[in-house]
């Protein structure tokens, strides 16, 4: 976890020393943008999923991060207990959602602000089917974490 986090700072830093050098004055073209944002999601994808699976808390296994297109994907394992997937589904969406979220705005805004998006998908370790998929970007944060 301390290299993922490690590596987070790393291209945070990287995105943020390319603002200081004056890039942020420069507009690249959206093709170049979406481009550099694709090889980001690549890289960090790739250099996080190294360090998994890794426990999260009791209950929640982060398994991997994948790169899709411009969007990282988090992929978790949750033990639900004795509830069915149907229960989980229902009882505890909104709950985590607005969790997730919340969480995914502070700990991301440098991804978010370079729109590089995030999602957070949960399988049930159970069943090993999905219980629910939360897609965070920079348009659902609020204006102050903007």
């Amino acid at each position: 976890m301390k290299r993922s986090i490690l590596l987070l700072l790393t291209l945070t830093g990287l995105m943020g020393s390319m603002q200081a050098k004056g890039m942020q004055t420069r507009e690249l073209p959206k093709n170049e943008m979406i481009k550099q944002n694709r090889q980001i999601v690549k890289l960090a994808s790739e250099e996080i999923t190294k360090t998994l699976p890794q426990k999260v808390d009791n209950y929640t296994t982060l398994l991997k991060v994948e790169g899709q297109g411009t969007t990282l994907v988090y992929v978790f394992e949750i033990n639900t207990g004795a509830k069915s997937d149907e229960t989980v589904r229902s009882e505890d969406r909104t709950r985590m959602q607005k969790a997730v979220t919340s969480g995914i705005c502070r700990s991301s805004k440098r991804f978010l602000d370079a729109e590089i998006d995030i999602s957070y998908l949960y399988k049930s370790a159970a069943s090993k089917e999905k219980l629910f998929q939360f897609n965070v970007s920079k348009d659902d944060c609020p204006q102050s974490v903007k």
